[in-house]
């Protein structure tokens, strides 16, 4: 296979979470006095890793991000607070609503017969994505699981792919990222790294087809068959 590594995003691309995460945010809201958000609302605020998350759900704002705080940010201990409950929350919520989408098992096993070496890079911080590897039957697929807090930066910034390639022992330019979002692809064209996305997770409300992507998949399944395919090309 051309690709001797594969790495993807866990949130969107594997596993459905959203009804954990729209759960946790509300119980979290509903704590601090504020209305709950519908589950669409939510699934717009995912995708640059809790804080953000939570941010965007005190303010109802997508353009909130924690690297570019605005004026109607929150404080700093306000969103610390904030944090703190979403967290307690969700340690009880994580995995409990939680789907594999499908052809994900199919997929993995795939990439596993062709000797790949797989791992998760996700912006969700370790607590939370062991335990959802082993809640929905994952962990033992993965050499290398790179979360939201491993790493200095999180996606899109590159390091945290960059440094799935370097436990994994695989250069960059023989890894495959796949994701559901503008994170993973920024992340991965900056780090000089292949990428698919699939249509069905959380992309910030934007479309799929306006990513800078490889090309887009319809399913984890789909897309170990694409490399195949790529292999092939490449023997040809």
């Amino acid at each position: 296979m051309r690709f001797n590594a594969v790495l993807l995003d866990l949130d969107g691309t594997l596993v459905n979470t959203i009804a954990d995460l729209a759960d946790a945010t509300n119980a979290m809201l509903a704590e601090l006095g504020h209305a709950p958000l519908s589950l669409e609302t939510v699934t717009s605020y995912v995708g640059k890793g809790s804080e953000t998350l939570v941010m965007r759900a005190l303010t109802r704002d997508l353009t909130q991000d924690a690297a570019a705080p605005n004026l109607r940010s929150p404080s700093a201990a306000d969103t610390a607070t904030a944090l703190d409950i979403f967290f307690r929350h969700y340690r009880r919520l994580n995995g409990l609503r939680s789907e594999l989408y499908p052809g994900v098992l199919e997929g993995l096993r795939a990439f596993r017969q062709a000797k790949v070496k797989l791992a998760v890079v996700t912006n969700k911080p370790e607590e939370f994505t062991h335990t959802l590897l082993v809640r929905k039957g994952l962990a033992h697929f993965f050499d290398a699981v790179v979360c939201g807090d491993t790493c200095e930066r999180k996606k899109p910034h590159p390091m945290p792919l960059l440094h799935a390639c370097n436990i994994l022992d695989v250069p960059p330019a023989h890894a495959l990222m796949i994701g559901d979002s503008m994170n993973d692809a920024r992340a991965a064209r900056a780090a000089g790294i292949a990428v698919l996305a699939v249509p069905y997770g959380y992309n910030e409300n934007q479309s799929v087809q306006d990513l800078d992507v490889d090309d887009i998949v319809s399913s984890i399944q789909d897309a170990a068959r694409w490399a195949a395919q790529e292999q092939q090309t490449q023997n040809s």
